[in-house]
């Protein structure tokens, strides 16, 4: 089955890309660039990162554009699945969603509309398991935004380990965070893994913060050989 994965080239779509290559065949990326950062539906840090990421892979990205305007949006996310299906014959479609409702019921209806298979790989698996499974297969995963209290300058631009796993898992139990980001606390972009045939090298960046909110701006970066 040809299949196309929503992607914003975060920790979950990777992950999800990754397992729907294990059954079937990704024929293309699908990604939103928003021109609103307060996107209720898409990712928007680092999003045109995907790019390189897609070259990196070695699959090819649809890039669609959308205003980011909330239920607007979503006419935009059906024209660009109407747009992979027409050029790459697609046949389904691949989400990164673990627990929002929001999200996954939104994609499920726009699927069934157009008649195609909705695959959700990641759906309801633990959140401390999913960020450990994903750093033990080799994948290197960045923090790109932050959005809640207590998340300070310092997790911009880390990496996820163990000992930023730890850190998540604390937080969770004290303010009740979700450590896969599922309730919007942060943002991830994923550098290298071993389905990449190249890896992303970060050449220049900034950090904006304040109010407990904050990014990870890539200014320059480029693939590099493994």
């Amino acid at each position: 089955m040809k299949l196309g994965v929503l992607f914003s080239g975060g920790k979950d779509s990777v992950y999800a890309c990754r397992l729907a290559m294990e059954r079937d065949r990704v024929s293309c990326l699908i990604t939103l660039i928003s021109e609103s950062p307060e996107s209720y539906m898409f990712h928007t840090p680092n999003i045109r990162c995907t790019g390189l990421q897609a070259q990196a892979l070695d699959i090819p990205r649809l890039a669609w554009p959308t205003r980011g305007v909330k239920e607007a949006e979503l006419e935009d996310l059906r024209d660009a699945i109407a747009a992979a299906e027409r050029e790459y014959g697609i046949q389904g479609i691949v989400t990164g969603a673990i627990e929002s409702v929001y999200q996954a019921a939104r994609v499920q209806r726009i699927c069934r509309d157009a008649g195609l298979w909705c695959f959700n790989p990641l759906w309801q698996a633990d959140q401390l398991d999913h960020l450990r499974r994903i750093c033990q297969e080799g994948y290197r995963t960045i923090i790109s935004g932050v959005y809640a209290y207590p998340f300070d300058s310092s997790w911009l631009g880390a990496e996820i380990n163990e000992e930023r796993i730890l850190a998540l898992e604390r937080l969770q139990e004290r303010y009740q965070v979700n450590p896969s980001g599922e309730g919007g606390e942060l943002e991830t972009l994923v550098l290298d893994g071993p389905i990449f045939k190249k890896r992303i090298e970060v050449i220049r960046a900034e950090k904006i913060y304040a109010n407990y909110s904050g990014r990870y701006v890539i200014q320059e970066a480029k693939l590099a050989d493994k």
